[in-house]
């Protein structure tokens, strides 16, 4: 896909990965459907999204919220003039281990920590999906027969998805994200469509941004290439799956060598 002219939808754009990812892919020459929930987060991004003479639009919907999924992205082509590619990067964190005794206070991981990891991380990523490819299958159906790529979806997944100690949650999550990557490039290739995924290690956003220095540095010590990964990273990963028309079905693992 060259992506001169085409509409890419960004869930989560609104900072951190999602607004790197949005003003690389503008660099490239896409347009930007910018999906988020705060308003002023969204219109930062659209200002810098702009800046590099792209156009790009601003859509405020929750993405767990099924109604609100499909009416954005109806929205998008209507807007727009079309939908070429999805970002699914949409998500939360609430950690917390399973269950942690300490004496005799024994706590757990609530319900109301579960499911909003699960509801956001993916549920949401299969709606977005889901309705993204519909738009896409839709805008093929209308241009006739064609062997080009009708669309590109690309989900973010995480070293996590391995399992992570106190991530029950978002590690569960991540690793959906995983498997349904691999099962909806088998769908939907018959429709032209390709689906992968990138699985960041950590990296420089303004969640690590708030953590202690010492912290920080324990992390990277860890890490083979001694620091965190920047979100241009990301994003230049995410430029390649939607510029090879070849790539579907598998994950891209951008963490500086690190395995969970």
């Amino acid at each position: 896909m060259q992506l001169t002219n085409k509409v890419i939808a960004i869930t989560g754009a609104g900072q951190g990965l999602g607004r790197a990812m949005a003003v690389y892919l503008a660099h490239r020459g896409a347009d930007i459907a910018i999906i988020d929930l705060n308003q002023d987060q969204m219109a930062e991004t659209k200002t810098q999204v702009e800046a590099t003479g792209r156009n790009a639009a601003i859509f405020q919907c929750n993405v767990a919220d099924e109604q609100q999924v499909e009416e954005t992205f109806s929205a998008i082509p209507a807007q727009m003039g079309s939908l070429d590619g999805l970002i699914n990067n949409a998500g939360i964190l609430r950690d917390g281990l399973m269950v942690k005794a300490k004496g005799d206070e024994i706590s757990k991981l609530s319900m109301p920590q579960w499911q909003a990891v699960i509801d956001v991380n993916l549920s949401g990523v299969f709606l977005c999906a889901r309705e993204a490819s519909i738009q896409m299958i839709k805008q093929a159906q209308a241009k006739g027969e064609s062997t080009d790529c009708a669309g590109c979806i690309i989900n973010i997944s995480s070293i996590s998805r391995a399992g992570n100690m106190g991530q029950s949650n978002y590690s569960a999550a991540k690793a959906g994200v995983a498997a349904m990557t691999v099962t909806w490039a088998k769908e939907l290739a018959r429709q032209n469509i390709r689906v992968a995924a990138i699985a960041p290690g950590f990296i420089e956003t303004e969640m690590t941004k708030g953590m202690k220095p010492e912290a920080l540095a324990k992390m990277a010590a860890g890490i083979p290439l001694k620091r965190m990964g920047k979100p241009e990273e990301i994003a230049h990963s995410a430029a390649f799956i939607l510029e090879n028309d070849y790539y579907t079905g598998r994950i891209i693992e951008c963490d500086g060598g690190l395995r969970l």
